[in-house]
């Protein structure tokens, strides 16, 4: 099946494990920090600490909301610990870069981590100035996908026509909303257990192993029709 891109206005993409291979293991590291932070909070040991932010990621869509609801932990203290990483290993991506440029368009991040980061990904992938928008967590009021009031918010901050419009996630669960609204939406799998969450569910109109490869297909056939 090809996408149509004849009517499409806006891209709207998830950052981590989406626009970078999830075998990189950047957010690997950003999730390795979530559990210090929780072992340090409470005095854990590592198990622990590990069971708990599950049961946070599970009961409440991430960690931080989580620590939020139940402990009333400070969202920046939080935010700006678990993004202390290592991005070196990130690595420049020009075809990617070179697709996103091609393809028609807005195009906007939406990610339940903060503006900081992204731009920190962005620039060491080389894709930060094909990027109309940041809506982070902060601007969804610390409530994550794919909980629906943050999907309002990110359209209504945005401007995205959801008719219009496509959503590529890594986590299958997090494009229902999106679906639901009337976007075409697009899902990453990676090797992950909570990517596949939902996975079976009418929400996804496509499922993309090599998103690099697929975007850059689409370009190439946009620019033949032009």
């Amino acid at each position: 099946m090809t996408l149509d891109l004849s009517e499409l206005e806006h891209w709207v993409f998830d950052l981590d494990n989406t626009l970078y291979p999830a075998a990189n293991s950047l957010f690997d590291q950003v999730d390795q920090r979530m559990g210090r932070f929780i072992a340090e909070k409470f005095d854990l040991e590592q198990e622990e600490a590990r069971a708990l932010q599950k049961h946070f990621f599970r009961t409440h869509g991430t960690t931080l909301r989580g620590l939020m609801s139940e402990h009333g932990v400070s969202p920046d203290k939080f935010l700006d610990f678990v993004h202390d990483v290592d991005f070196s290993g990130l690595e420049e991506n020009p075809q990617l870069a070179g697709a996103l440029k091609a393809l028609p368009g807005r195009k906007v991040i939406y990610t339940n981590a903060d503006v900081p980061y992204a731009e920190k990904v962005l620039q060491r992938i080389g894709i930060a100035d094909f990027f109309d928008d940041i809506f982070d967590i902060r601007l969804g009021g610390y409530t994550p996908k794919p909980d629906r009031e943050s999907f309002r918010k990110m359209i209504e901050h945005t401007g995205v026509k959801a008719d219009k419009s496509v959503m590529v996630e890594d986590i299958a669960r997090n494009l229902e909303p999106a679906r639901e609204a009337g976007m075409t939406t697009v899902w990453v799998p990676t090797h992950q257990e909570w990517s596949r969450d939902g996975m079976n569910e009418a929400h996804i109109d496509y499922t993309v192993e090599d998103l690099t490869g697929w975007l850059s297909d689409l370009a190439a056939a946009f620019e033949q029709k032009e």
